[in-house]
Order: C-alpha cells, then structure tokens, then sequence
C-alpha cells in the first residue's frame, strides 16, 4: 500500500531493521579463547612455569646445591655479606644498561624489578634468552614497540662484549705480571677455526639476505632503527653513562663476587688476580650457550685459578659457593617475582 504524503508525493512504508545475525560456530571459539577466565588460566599458567622449572632443575643438580651450601656454611660470614651486596649491585648494573640502551625512560622500580626477575630466567634458558624475552616483554607493557626494544636488546648485547675488552685491555695495562697464563690462551687452530666460523656466519647471513628478499625489509628496518636509536642515545649522557658504565662494571661486580666468596673460603690469590681470571674465562668460552654461563665457565675458571696458584679444590669450592650465591639463593625470590609481574600484567 503506498500512502499519499501532503505534498502529495508517494512515500513507501516504513519498514524495520533486520535483526542482527547470530554469531557462527567459527567466530563462538575466538570469544571463548578471549573470555577472562581464560586468559587469567593463561597467565597462571605462565607464572607457575619458572616455580616448575627450577623444581626439575633442583631435582637434577641437588649435588651441586648440596655441596655449595655446606662448604658455605662454614665460610666466614662477613665476606659472605659482601658478595651478596656485589650480587645485588650486578642486577642494578644490569638495569643501567637496559635503561641506557633505550631512548624511552623507564620506571626504575619495575625495570629493576625485571631485571632480578629476567635473572632467575636467565639461568634455565641458554645464551641469555630467558633474560631477553623477559626484558622485551616488560619493554612492550611499557608502550615500547617491538623494533625498538629488539634494538635495545642488541645494542645490550653489543656493548657488554666490548665493554667488556676494554676492561681486560685496562686489567693488562695495570697489572703486567699477570701475562704469564700461556696456556690459557687459544692455539693456532682455535683462532683459525674462530675465524672460520665467524666468516662462515657473516657469509650465510649474506647469501640469506641476497637470495631471500622476504627477509631484506625486516632486517634493513631493525638495522636503521637500531642505527638510529643509537646515533641518539650517545648524544644524551643520560643514557650513554650508564650504558658504558653499566656494561663495564659488570665483570667487576661478578669477579669481585667470586672474590669474596673465595677469601671467605680462604682463596690465597689477590682480588686483581680474580678478576682478571674471571674475564679470561668468560672471554674465552662465553660464547658457549650453556643457561646462566653455568657449566663452560666454571670449569674455565677453575683452570684459570689454579693457573694462578689456588689449590684445584679450593678453587673448585670457590665456583661452586659463588654459584649457590648467585644462582640458586636469589633463584626461587626471583622466580616469585616473575610469576608476581606476570599476574599484574607487568609482563
């Protein structure tokens, strides 16, 4: 029926809106996946992980653990103390050079929050993967995008290495009569194959990038931004000072740890002389990705104490009481506070 308006112009019925479709079976899972129980079951979960991890870890390297805390159960106390406040100062180290590989400023208490937090992740996962992935996650809930975060983990990662050399080069300056390790340093056919190695690397990253084009874009992207990311940061000594010095005082504060747990166990070496051992260890079989460094540098460095003159069990309790300082006392406060910043949505 058509009805006659009073300007005379036919105007057609009103008609109504069809009632909105029903949701498809495809789109009901999503919604499900999505609902808050869900997601707090996730996240659960996710913090309940690192507790499972260090249990089975605990069940397979008892020994050790064992070993570690009753050698320092008789170890003086007061050096104790002191490697333990050179422990704490190595994870605010560690946060000055997360903060200065990032031109964005972050909350200090959080950033060192993660950072003992990435610690007890660091040494369940190899090659500091662990630590990484919870620094980046922490950076993405601080509003950082991924390109800049992932440059700010290379750019950490790049200038620990180096800053690390220039430590070594001061330590050979300053203290000459330590050049006597001859046979800690690699032979001929170690550099050779060293040598090998890296440019087998650099050549297939090369030839990926040449052949695959898919893959030139994303990293021609992370390299300008990290380029410019840190052509920016060392223009600001806000973050260039503690990014040098952060990374350098890093195997300082980790020597001087093994140091004062090995003279509370009564180590006859010098604190120089530790130290420096440390950072010939580390140089030289760092790059095996073992979690936490654990396992390549300890017998490193056991080598390279009893090189200096420490008597080989004395040295062997050193690692193993440093190890236990570092690595299984603050492991479990760690891993709560890693399930704690997951539950708040931190990371």
């Amino acid at each position: 029926m058509t009805l006659m308006p009073l300007d005379g112009l036919p105007q057609s019925a009103p008609t109504t809106d069809p009632p909105p479709a029903a949701p498809t079976t495809a789109e009901a899972p999503r919604t499900g996946l999505r609902s808050p129980a869900v997601a707090r079951a996730v996240r659960l979960s996710v913090s309940l992980l690192p507790l499972l991890l260090i249990a089975a870890w605990a069940v397979v390297d008892w020994r050790s653990m064992y070993d570690g805390a009753a050698r320092l159960a008789s170890a003086d106390p007061g050096w104790l103390l002191i490697a333990g406040v050179f422990t704490g100062l190595g994870w605010v180290a560690a946060a000055c050079v997360r903060q200065g590989a990032l031109p964005e400023r972050l909350p200090p208490g959080l950033l060192l929050a993660s950072q003992f937090a990435a610690g007890a992740a660091n040494h369940v996962l190899p090659a500091s993967i662990g630590a990484h992935a919870v620094t980046l996650r922490f950076l993405q809930r601080q509003g950082v995008p991924l390109a800049r975060g992932t440059a700010s983990l290379a750019l950490y990662s790049l200038v620990k290495p180096v800053a690390k050399t220039v430590v070594l080069l001061v330590f050979l300056i300053a203290f000459p009569d330590m050049l006597h390790f001859g046979d800690l340093l690699p032979d001929s056919w170690t550099l050779v194959l060293l040598a090998g190695g890296t440019a087998a690397a650099l050549t297939t990253t090369v030839v990926l990038l040449a052949v695959v084009p898919s893959l030139r874009r994303p990293v021609t992207g992370f390299l300008g931004t990290a380029l410019t990311d840190a052509r920016v940061l060392h223009t600001r000594p806000s973050r260039y000072l503690p990014l040098w010095l952060g990374a350098a005082a890093t195997p300082l504060l980790q020597g001087s740890v093994i140091a004062a747990v090995g003279f509370a166990l009564g180590l006859p070496l010098s604190w120089a002389q530790v130290v420096f051992a440390l950072l010939i260890a580390s140089t030289a079989v760092g790059a095996v990705p073992a979690p936490g460094g654990i396992g390549p540098v300890d017998a490193a460095m056991v080598f390279t104490l009893s090189d200096f003159g420490a008597p080989v069990a004395l040295a062997t309790a050193t690692i193993i009481g440093y190890r236990v300082l570092t690595v299984w006392v603050p492991l479990l406060p760690g891993a709560l506070v890693l399930s704690a910043l997951v539950q708040r949505e931190v990371l």
